[in-house]
Order: structure tokens, then C-alpha cells, then sequence
């Protein structure tokens, strides 16, 4: 009866083993993948930065077109007068 104690324990030893390997390895693949994806949320995220600094910069543009325009209209109706 000894023996088979003995390769029940082994058994359980191996199992327990064998678990927590499959554990610690699969955690440190999650742990991988996650930092890939923050980096890929950074790189989104700054895309998404710069896309709105030109966006306002292109509305900043647009205003001073218009009042240059405003005023090239003006000169014009004073010259012609």
C-alpha cells in the first residue's frame, strides 16, 4: 500500500506542477499582449492628438482667410468709390 501512496503523490506532485507552469506561463502571454496593445493605444491616441491640433490650426487658418478676404473686399470698394 506504500507504494501506490508514494506514486499518488508523484501523481499529484506532477499535476500540481504542471498547472501552475501552465498558469505562470499563460499569465506572462496576457502580460505580453497587453503591452502590445497599450503601445498600439498610444500610438492611436496620439494620431488622434495631432488630428485635432490640425483641425484647429485648419479653423484658424480658415478665420484669418476670411478676414483677409473681409479686407481685400474693403480696399477694393474704397478704391472703386
Amino acid at each position: 500500500m506504500g507504494t501506490e501512496i508514494v506514486v499518488s503523490l508523484i501523481t499529484l506532485l506532477g499535476s500540481a506542477l504542471g498547472t501552475f507552469g501552465g498558469i505562470f506561463v499563460n499569465s506572462k502571454l496576457t502580460a505580453y499582449r497587453i503591452e502590445q496593445l497599450e503601445r498600439k493605444q498610444d500610438k492611436h491616441n496620439a494620431v488622434i492628438e495631432r488630428t485635432y491640433k490640425l483641425e484647429e490650426t485648419v479653423a484658424l487658418h480658415e478665420e484669418k482667410i476670411k478676414v483677409a478676404n473681409h479686407r481685400i473686399d474693403d480696399l477694393e470698394r474704397k478704391q472703386n468709390a
